[in-house]
C-alpha cells in the first residue's frame, strides 16, 4: 500500500518540481534575479546534480557582481563537464572579474587559470565568439611581463575575422584603439558598420568619436543608427550625448521620452539613468522645475543613486 502511495505521488512531485523550475526560469528571463535565486537554490538543494540550476545560480550571483560566488558554481560545472566550452568560458570570465577586484598579488596567482579556461573554451568550440573576444581583451589588458601582448590578442582577432567579419573588424578596431592608432581605429569601426549595420557596430563607432572629443560626430552616428535600426537603447544613447555635451536639447528630450515609453527589461540601461539624463538636459536649458521633476523621478526609482543625488545638489543652485 505504501509503495502504491509513493508511485501515485511521484508524478505530482515531478510536476511540482517542473513547475517550480519553469517559474524560476521565467523570473530569470524577466531579470527578476532576486525572486529567481531562492527558487533555483531550493531546486539545487533538492537535487545537487542539477547542472542547469547550478549554472543559473552562477549567472545570478555573477549578475550581482559576486565573482567569488559565481566562480565557485562554475568551477563545479567545469570539473563535472571538462569538455563543455561554455562552462570554461563562464569560469574563466568570473575569475577574470574577480582578479580585477582583489589585491595585485592574488590577481597574479589567477592569471594562469584565467588563460587556461578562456583558451580551453576557444579550443573546445572553434565557433565560440565570446571566448575569443575575452582572449583579445585578456591579452591586451595583461602586462607584458606576465604574458600580455598585441600579437597574442591579434591571433584571436584574426580567428574572429574568419568566424564573423563584423566581430573581426570590431576586434581589430579595439586593438588599434588600445594602442592609440586613431586612423586605424576609425577605419576598422567604419568597416564593421559598413558590412553589419547593427546597433552594436554603430555603438562602437559612436564611443570612438566621443573618446576623440568629437561629440557632434558621435551624435550624428547614433542618429544614423537609430534611423536604420529603431533600436530602443539608441534613444538613450542619443539622449546621453545631448545631456553630457549640451547638444540639441530638444532631440535629447524626445529620444529619452521615447526610450522611457518603449523600455523593457531587455534594455541594458535602467529607467533611473534616463530620468537623470532628462534632468541634466533641463538643467542645461536652465529649466529648474523640469530638472527637479526628473531628478526626483530618478531618485524615486533608486533612492541611493549617487549620481542623481549629486545632480540634485547642482540643480538646487540654478
Amino acid at each position: 500500500m505504501n509503495k502504491l502511495l509513493i508511485l501515485l505521488l511521484l508524478p505530482a512531485c515531478l510536476f511540482a518540481q517542473s513547475a517550480k523550475y519553469k517559474q524560476a526560469v521565467a523570473l530569470f528571463d524577466q531579470e527578476k534575479y532576486g525572486q529567481a535565486k531562492p527558487l533555483f537554490a531550493a531546486l539545487l538543494k533538492d537535487n545537487p546534480d542539477d547542472d542547469k540550476a547550478r549554472e543559473y545560480m552562477g549567472d545570478i550571483v555573477a549578475q550581482a557582481k559576486d565573482w567569488e560566488g559565481a566562480s565557485e558554481y562554475y568551477e563545479v560545472l567545469v570539473k563535472k563537464h571538462p569538455e563543455n566550452a561554455n562552462y570554461h568560458f563562464k569560469y574563466g570570465g568570473s575569475l577574470g572579474m574577480l582578479a580585477l577586484s582583489v589585491n595585485k598579488f592574488r590577481a597574479l596567482t589567477m592569471i594562469d587559470d584565467i588563460k587556461e579556461h578562456f583558451g580551453k573554451a576557444a579550443e573546445l568550440d572553434p565557433t565560440h565568439i565570446e571566448a575569443r573576444w575575452a582572449l583579445v581583451e585578456f591579452y591586451l589588458q595583461l602586462p607584458a611581463i606576465v604574458g600580455g601582448s598585441e600579437k597574442k590578442a591579434q591571433k584571436y582577432a584574426d580567428e574572429l575575422m574568419k568566424l564573423s567579419p563584423v566581430d573581426g573588424y570590431l576586434a581589430n578596431g579595439y586593438i588599434a584603439e588600445h594602442y592609440d592608432r586613431d586612423n586605424e581605429t576609425e577605419r576598422f569601426y567604419k568597416k564593421a558598420v559598413e558590412i553589419g549595420r547593427s546597433p552594436h557596430t554603430y555603438e562602437k563607432l559612436t564611443e570612438h568619436y566621443e573618446k576623440k572629443g568629437n561629440p557632434e560626430k558621435a551624435l550624428a552616428t547614433a542618429q544614423e543608427s537609430h534611423a536604420l535600426n529603431e533600436y530602443n537603447l539608441t534613444n538613450y544613447q542619443i539622449g546621453r550625448i545631448t545631456a553630457e555635451y549640451n547638444l540639441k536639447s530638444e532631440l535629447g528630450i524626445t529620444s529619452l521620452k521615447r526610450f522611457i515609453k518603449n523600455h523593457t527589461v531587455k534594455d541594458r540601461v535602467p529607467l533611473d539613468w534616463a530620468y537623470l539624463r532628462l534632468a541634466q538636459i533641463y538643467k542645461n536649458m536652465g529649466n529648474k522645475a523640469s530638472a527637479t521633476h526628473y531628478i526626483d523621478m530618478a531618485l524615486l526609482q533608486r533612492p541611493d543613486f549617487e549620481e542623481a543625488l549629486d545632480e540634485k545638489e547642482q540643480i538646487k543652485k540654478l
